[in-house]
């Protein structure tokens, strides 16, 4: 289940970075910051989200600060499907994701 996150996308005035900005805080009041993929180590929501953004490719490095998510683009670098990505970071179960209920529950 889980609930989509909502997002707009927001750009900035310097070229190649690009903020996202939610409707709920992920990073509480701290700033998390990730240079590369190596960086987001951990099971924060800050960390997941990095890693997947990391892995969308195109991406040089990640600030978050509470609901605001400031991506820094590599030359090149596209935001294409990042709303959705963002939107989808706390769906846990998707479309097609066989729910396997153990034996015993609800009983």
């Amino acid at each position: 289940m889980g609930q989509p996150v909502t997002v707009i996308e927001k750009q900035s005035a310097t070229p190649g970075v690009v903020r996202f900005e939610i409707n709920r805080s992920i990073s509480g009041m701290g700033i998390e910051r990730y240079a590369s993929r190596d960086a987001a180590f951990g099971d924060k929501p800050t960390t997941e989200l990095a890693r997947r953004l990391f892995d969308h490719g195109g991406v040089a490095g990640i600030t978050v600060n509470s609901n605001m998510i400031t991506v820094d683009l590599e030359p090149g670098g596209s935001t294409a499907g990042m709303k959705e990505l963002i939107e989808e970071l706390f769906l846990y179960y998707r479309e097609g994701v066989e729910v396997v209920i153990p034996e015993g529950f609800g009983d």
